[in-house]
């Protein structure tokens, strides 16, 4: 193919090496703008809002090394992004208002280490269910999550997402409307590299706007829409990244721990969304077995060091779906990207500078594009929506998840435990599909073969 001219084949490029590596570059840091406001966004949370100060370069580095460990643990494989999981915000909040105990008169500096060591635990869950897998085999436990139930799970977590990328339009919708419209224009007119980068470009070409007319004083501060450089002069261009050890303690540990439920659950969906849209079965190979081991072994790893859980990023997904270049390489220069930039303290400043609303606009398409891919889940697995138990178990989750909005909170040995509304809506619908009469199913391991229209296009087959 030539360099010159970019065409992308219907069925994607697995191999971005024949676009050239300038191209295979900023396709690269186009996967981390895509993971970059979900990603720093937790620690700002954290630090603004519960007074637990993370840092955004030991997150940023935690997320570079994380998805390079993955993808080692993956055969190099899958074409996913580990970025900060909002799952764990509940309970770092729930550790940063315990007051009883060793917690007594602690300062979220002095809290933050056993929410960590808390994370640790719950990385380690996923090793317990990557080896149950491995022992009774992936066809068996799959059994539980057919496509009636992780389709509308991967519907869910976009519509989930939706209301934080309407929240972020809102502080300025004509910038978020036009990071929207460069994203459309460009993916549906865009000529050759044009066309593969347009969240790259729904990033810069607002940003490029609203800073030449911050610079002229055409828009106000106040304005949602103001760029300012101020933080971005008083930083250091290079600096170390702030590493912390975690501490143990049962009582934040039982907080922290059984949220790794939920976010398997979301690991599963997760998984099964990047297969539906490289259409390549990746339950089967290089093994969900490996694909939990990687995304807990990012996670307790980043907990060790004092960054927050980490998890397979939709956003990323969202960015394969439009690009269609499926190169795990491409991920790869993004976790580069990622780690090289956690040195710059001046680098997260301008980062920070981009205003949320672009942000938002981004999201609009990011995250509609998973709830999408759900529905093609659901669509190229025929799922057989005329029969009341497959519509029961899908109403049953997308209800739940998206009802639930402050999760289910129970008690266990005095503290209290908060399962998020996706963790909910997993359970049901797993519940709902091994009682329910009438299954019309079967797990398809055989790697899907794209060349053959009627083959299964994801990684759960029907008969």
């Amino acid at each position: 193919m030539s360099k010159s001219k970019t065409v992308i084949p219907e069925e994607g490029i697995f191999d971005a090496r024949q676009l050239g590596i300038p191209k295979m570059l900023l396709l690269g840091l186009q996967h981390m703008f895509a993971m970059f406001g979900a990603t720093v966004l937790v620690p700002l949370i954290l630090a603004n809002q519960y007074g637990l100060p993370m840092s955004i370069q030991t997150t940023l580095f935690c997320a570079g090394i994380g998805t390079l460990l993955f993808h080692v643990l993956t055969k190099f494989k899958v074409p996913a992004f580990l970025g900060s999981s909002f799952a764990f915000l509940g309970g770092f909040q729930a550790v940063s208002e315990l007051d009883t105990g060793i917690f007594a008169d602690m300062t979220g500096d002095e809290k933050l280490p056993y929410a960590l060591g808390g994370v640790v635990i719950a990385g380690l869950l996923y090793l317990v269910l990557a080896l149950i897998i491995k022992l009774v085999g992936v066809k068996r436990v799959m059994r539980f999550l057919p496509p009636v139930v992780t389709g509308p799970i991967i519907i869910a977590i976009g519509l989930i997402l939706a209301s934080s990328a309407g929240d972020n339009a809102s502080t300025c919708w004509w910038l978020a409307g036009l990071s929207l419209l460069t994203i459309i224009i460009c993916n549906i007119w865009g000529k050759g590299m044009i066309k593969i980068i347009p969240i790259l470009l729904g990033v810069l070409i607002p940003y490029a706007v609203v800073l030449i007319l911050s610079l002229c004083g055409v828009i106000s501060p106040e304005s949602g829409a103001y760029v300012s450089f101020e933080a971005v002069k008083s930083a250091k261009i290079v600096g170390l990244q702030p590493f912390m050890l975690p501490k143990f303690d049962l009582t934040a540990i039982l907080v922290m721990a059984p949220i790794a439920i939920a976010t398997m659950m979301e690991h599963v969906g997760d998984i099964s969304a990047i297969s539906a849209t490289t259409k390549k079965n990746f339950v089967h190979d290089p093994g969900l077995h490996r694909t939990l081991l990687g995304d807990g072994l990012a996670t307790s790893l980043s907990a060790l060091i004092g960054g927050p859980a980490n998890t397979t990023y939709g956003e990323n997904t969202g960015v394969l779906a439009l690009s269609r270049v499926y190169d795990p390489n491409v991920v790869r220069i993004a976790a580069v990207f990622a780690i090289i930039l956690s040195f710059s303290p001046m680098f997260d400043q301008i980062i920070c500078s981009i205003p949320t609303a672009i942000i938002g606009g981004v999201s609009f398409i990011l995250y509609g594009m998973i709830s999408a891919i759900g529905v093609r889940n659901v669509v190229e697995n025929q799922v057989d929506l005329s029969k009341s138990r497959n519509v029961i178990i899908a109403a049953v989750i997308l209800v739940s998840a998206l009802g639930f909005s402050d999760g289910l909170s129970f008690t266990i040995a005095g503290t209290t435990v908060t399962l998020t509304s996706l963790a909910i809506a997993a359970i049901l619908g797993i519940v709902l599909n091994a009682v329910l009469p009438g299954k019309d199913y079967q797990f398809n391991d055989e790697t899907p073969n794209p060349s053959k229209p009627s083959d299964p296009l994801t990684v759960l087959g029907d008969d």
